[in-house]
């Protein structure tokens, strides 16, 4: 089993390190967005949190944003491990280690988004069970961190079992990975409202106190999630051997479809319960939407997701237009970029703003922010394309076990 293991990291390690000049070419381009993501970050521990756009008043910016977009991004893969490991549906057969893949590589960014939030790695300590100040199960950070970790084992140990079995010839056993995938889908519906819990719990953020918070959660990562991975698949078969089916595809697109249309509802549900009778409490929607005491840096960000969410939405909503392959990625990359712009700036800023004492300060990132920001995403990305490569030689036949 040793020498398997063995034959599989250095297979898949020359795998990995063989390509195309297009994929060298894409290689070289996140690995150097990642160099200037860890410069960027030396002058953050250097210096501190405060070389960020980050104060006393707002406290949670751009990495809290992407982290909790990212949580989204990574519990989507249960639509597809639901039907294809619980259901049996073939048809997301070939989708499903693609979007593990995605929620593998959308986990390691979020531990990442965290560690840069927190200032450095050498705090990370109190996070840690017995050795630091866990504060379990009080506390619902610490739930949060069991529930991202406990994810990130189940979507890295049941691929990994299949690929492991295939590169030796062999089929999975279905009792061996079944319980674990049955897990996970409970487990993917947990993160996401756990996260959701972890800002609702928080009394003195009005903006957050929302029952709605969890649900619209789950809806909007159920959209952005899915609309990522078409897009992937998209790409993979158009550059790739790998067979993705035209059905595989637009079930994938009814279920962001059915998605997207809750998380519109549940919106405009929102909307109404801030603004039919406003009390003091909804100031932060009031700055979100139209600004307030002429400050509107939120403003731009949220109308124009409000109206990319509504464009994409409608664009799927209509059968012909969804089987349309051209007009169905469009409408994916909008409403990706919609939902990544509402739970980033549109949900995590606003709750600071106004303070406690009604005094209003904005916030904006820095460039030092940015460059970490696009350096992590850089390396979600390479860790992604290290994964996909390998499966996707594995599942061709590219890859196999020789014994000797």
């Amino acid at each position: 089993m040793i020498k398997v293991f063995i034959s599989l990291v250095k297979d898949s390690l020359d795998r990995i390190t063989h390509g195309s000049k297009k994929y060298h070419l894409w290689m070289a381009l996140l690995t150097f967005v990642m160099l200037f993501g860890m410069y960027c970050y030396s002058i953050q521990i250097r210096e501190g949190l405060s070389v960020t756009g980050m104060t006393d008043r707002v406290s949670w910016g751009l990495y809290i944003s992407n982290f909790t977009f990212l949580v989204g991004i990574a519990a989507a893969a249960v639509m597809l491990v639901m039907p294809t490991y619980v259901l049996k549906d073939i048809d997301f057969k070939q989708a499903v280690l693609i979007g593990e893949g995605i929620a593998v590589s959308a986990l390691c960014m979020c531990l990442a988004f965290v560690v840069a939030d927190m200032g450095g790695p050498a705090v990370l300590w109190h996070m840690i069970p017995v050795i630091g100040v866990f504060n379990f199960p009080n506390s619902m950070l610490t739930w949060d961190v069991l529930a991202l970790n406990g994810y990130l084992f189940i979507n890295i140990s049941i691929p990994f079992y299949i690929l492991f079995r295939h590169y030796q010839g062999k089929e999975a056993k279905k009792n061996v990975y079944l319980p674990g995938a049955i897990i996970s889908v409970f487990w993917a519906v947990s993160i996401h409202l756990v996260t959701a819990f972890l800002y609702q719990g928080l009394q003195a953020k009005p903006f957050w106190n929302n029952a709605l918070l969890g649900p619209r959660f789950l809806a909007s990562a159920f959209a952005a999630g899915p609309a990522l991975i078409i897009l992937v698949l998209a790409f993979i078969r158009s550059h790739t051997l790998f067979v993705i089916p035209d059905k595989t595809i637009k079930k994938i697109a009814l279920v962001v479809t059915i998605a997207a249309q809750i998380n519109l509802i549940m919106l405009v549900s929102e909307l109404f319960k801030e603004f039919y009778a406003p009390t003091h409490h909804s100031e932060s929607a009031y700055y979100l939407f139209f600004g307030l005491h002429g400050k509107n840096a939120l403003m731009p960000w949220i109308w124009t997701a409000i109206t990319l969410n509504v464009t994409a939405t409608v664009i799927l909503t209509f059968h012909k237009l969804r089987n349309n392959f051209k007009v169905l990625y469009f409408a994916c990359f909008i409403l990706f970029i919609a939902i990544w712009i509402e739970k980033g700036f549109g949900l995590i800023i606003p709750g600071f703003i106004p303070g406690p004492f009604g005094k209003i300060a904005e916030y904006s990132p820095t460039w030092i922010e940015i460059g970490v920001t696009l350096g992590i995403w850089a390396m979600g990305a390479l860790i992604f394309t290290m994964l996909a490569r390998t499966a996707i030689g594995i599942e061709l036949g590219k890859i196999r076990y020789k014994k000797k």
